[in-house]
């Protein structure tokens, strides 16, 4: 069976997993992390793709952007394969590919989907341990969200700044939302839907996003399609 287009609809909040092969860290020490900061800044302004919430995990990164076009994250990411994967073998002597296959993606309806989609992002970190606070994780946009920082990598949603109308009741919202982090469900629900690459969202909001797209939007309903019956 053809594998289906990754659906991606200009200027709609997609959630983005990039997941390297087994047993391979993608950031060895801090200077990876950084270098991979930097071209993905570079990339997401050159091909015009916004970045509203992130996280670099040791073996995986997450992103929810809103690229301008149909291209613009597909090229995002082929650029960061090009330049950081041979940054990162040229420095620790390796040679091939450090992707577990190609980036999952899906569209999300941000009114419902943008808050769960960064607290878990945001809180990954926590629940695997690698920090008892999400505050202290430098490679997240958590620090930016909750006022600690300016990070000029991150486009504040339109969702983000609806939790307040100043910056200090934005982020006291903010951090009460990552103190609640989010369920076992939630985390089920949004990494299914990126995995499988079908939107996540109302039945209006699927609808209007169908008319958007030339591939489907969720699976086909299961059976052969119904004969109308002749009188």
């Amino acid at each position: 069976m053809a594998r289906l287009p990754r659906l991606v609809i200009p200027h709609a909040l997609h959630h983005v997993i990039q997941r390297c092969h087994d047993g391979i860290s993608l950031f060895r020490d801090d200077d990876d992390y950084r270098t991979f900061l930097g071209f993905l800044l570079q990339a997401s302004k050159q091909y015009r793709v916004a970045i509203h919430a992130y996280v670099l995990m040791p073996d995986h990164v997450h992103f929810a952007v809103s690229p301008s076009d149909e291209q613009g994250l597909s090229k995002m990411m082929q650029f960061i394969g090009r330049f950081y994967v041979p940054y990162f073998n040229r420095k620790y002597q390796r040679s091939g590919s450090l992707w577990q296959g190609r980036f999952k993606a899906t569209v999300l309806e941000a009114e419902t989907y943008f808050l769960p989609c960064s607290v878990y992002m945001e809180t990954n970190p926590v629940r695997s341990g690698l920090v008892p606070d999400a505050a202290q994780y430098p490679w997240s946009s958590y620090q930016h969200h909750a006022g600690q920082r300016l990070d000029p990598l991150v486009s504040d949603h339109p969702i983000f700044w609806a939790l307040g109308n100043t910056p200090f009741q934005r982020e006291a919202n903010y951090k009460e939302m990552i103190a609640s982090s989010v369920s076992s469900k939630e985390i089920k629900v949004l990494t299914e839907a990126t995995d499988k690459g079908w939107l996540l969202g109302s039945a209006g909001f699927k609808n209007e996003m169908a008319k958007l797209s030339e591939r489907r939007v969720e699976p086909a309903k299961p059976g052969r399609p119904r004969k109308d019956v002749q009188d």
